[in-house]
């Protein structure tokens, strides 16, 4: 019998049928614009007809082609060759979920202050990943301010490959950076190339347009064999129509065109996609994560399972001011409603001021929520050995099962014990002096920060990057 498993649904068979005609009613009535002569000239081939003005429009045929040629699952390793999981549309069983976001600021749980972010913080922020069980990769977590681009960018990705040896999101702002990071990748781990521990994520611009850096991105990182996450970003109201409905249908256009375009660049390349929904605040002019941007996480994460194709979506990353209320509060939704739904990947965890500010300790209390999540959506079996008649027998009425052997083989399974905070009645609590629960969380940060782990290879990764950053500049 199969285990009892608490899930969401948002969708109907009916209403995905409905979300997709909409997608491929925009491709096709109002078309995408492409800026870069030779991406617009594989949509020209491939449809017989030149398109002066650069706005393609895609028909369902060629949809649906793109659709039957994507892998179904694309196999992510780490950095040491292992096999880190594989992301299967439409069957997954359970999210990953990744660290960090290309911030611009680090909230410093020793001093509590938000300074600029610096490469030291790079590698703070990645051991903090490495050594935290729930993060299942490492997306990039800031953008170093001390040093030009895209010396930046690949300093960046160099601390983050000496820090882990987990998989990491390779997030890189400037098309100039973006091939010498392939080739830093290459310098310092040679022997990857079948097994690939970097991911590219890629956005085109919404609405509608697939700018010229992002096509280029995308063919160089294909022609590498790489797997690729075409994610796109938009805020309802702003760059996306007001409601929840068309939000959903201009963003599943895009997803499906950068689809078609990885399909044309190369016949089978494994491609990863999936939304970053927003809201925009008309008072403050600037995005959020709402109630409905959630709901709209999950549905196109659905959307993404019936097309039978991996799904990268959104961690939520707070408006908060750090780890706090409101940040805890908005990591629960998405984390939650993460594992209960068919959300694939999820990055960008530790964000706060709308992506702003990378915390360490809300990357620390977002550790011990996955755990607490991914137990919760486990749920649970009724299977007669879990019954236990025979004990509920014994015992009889007004007995305890303290003693029993069911109760011996399960209580460590259905206990959670927080990595953070101890459970402590108020008598205990106020023996330990009657600390808020913030001050546990920060010095729990600061302690795993103190003691980081790092690989063991670090100074030869970081050894083999330098060279290659020297013939670079």
């Amino acid at each position: 019998m199969r285990d009892i498993c608490p899930e969401i649904r948002v969708l109907t068979p009916t209403q995905v049928a409905k979300v997709h005609g909409d997608a491929l009613k925009v491709l096709w009535q109002t078309g995408i614009h492409v800026d870069d002569p030779d991406a617009l000239k594989r949509f020209e081939k491939a449809l017989g007809r030149p398109f002066e003005d650069g706005r393609v429009r895609i028909p369902g045929e060629l949809v649906q082609w793109a659709l039957d040629l994507a892998p179904s699952s694309v196999d992510i390793h780490d950095r040491l060759g292992r096999k880190g999981f594989t992301l299967k549309g439409g069957d997954s069983d359970s999210p990953v979920f990744g660290i960090g976001v290309t911030n611009l600021h680090y909230q410093d749980p020793f001093d509590g202050k938000i300074h600029p972010f610096e490469r030291r913080h790079m590698s703070q922020a990645a051991g903090l990943g490495h050594v935290l069980e729930a993060y299942d990769f490492i997306s990039t977590p800031g953008v170093i301010r001390n040093l030009p681009s895209p010396r930046a960018d690949l300093t960046g990705l160099l601390e983050m490959m000496g820090a882990t040896t987990k998989p990491l999101v390779m997030l890189i702002s400037d098309w100039e950076g973006f091939v010498p990071a392939l080739d830093l990748v290459s310098q310092v781990c040679p022997d990857s190339g079948d097994r690939p521990f970097v991911i590219p994520y890629v956005n085109p611009i919404t609405p509608l347009v697939l700018n010229a850096e992002t096509t280029r991105k995308m063919d160089a990182a294909i022609a590498r064999g790489l797997p690729l996450i075409f994610s796109n970003y938009g805020m309802s109201g702003a760059t996306c129509p007001i409601t929840p409905a068309g939000t959903l249908a201009v963003l599943t256009a895009e997803l499906l065109a950068g689809l078609v375009y990885g399909q044309l660049v190369r016949n089978g390349a494994p491609m990863i996609l999936g939304s970053l929904p927003a809201a925009f605040d008309m008072k403050q002019a600037g995005s959020f994560y709402s109630s409905h941007t959630l709901v709209l996480n999950l549905a196109c994460a659905e959307i993404m399972a019936s097309y039978k194709i991996p799904h990268c979506g959104t961690s939520g990353s707070s408006n908060g001011w750090g780890a706090d209320l409101l940040s805890g509060l908005t990591l629960t939704v998405n984390h939650l409603t993460s594992c209960l739904g068919k959300a694939g990947m999820v990055p960008f965890v530790g964000g706060c001021f709308d992506s702003l500010v990378f915390s360490p300790e809300l990357a620390v209390f977002g550790d011990d929520l996955i755990a607490q999540a991914r137990t919760f959506a486990r749920g649970f079996s009724i299977e007669e050995d879990q019954v236990g008649f025979e004990e509920i027998d014994a015992m009889g009425p007004g007995g305890n099962y303290l003693l029993s052997g069911l109760t011996a083989r399960h209580f460590r399974d259905s206990q959670f014990e927080s990595r953070i905070w101890p459970y402590l009645g108020l008598d205990k609590w106020k023996a330990k002096g009657e600390p808020p629960a913030s001050k546990v969380l920060r010095d729990r940060t600061c302690d795993l920060l103190s003691s980081l782990e790092l690989p063991g290879d670090r100074d030869e990764i970081l050894a083999r990057g330098e060279a290659f950053l020297d013939s670079f500049s």
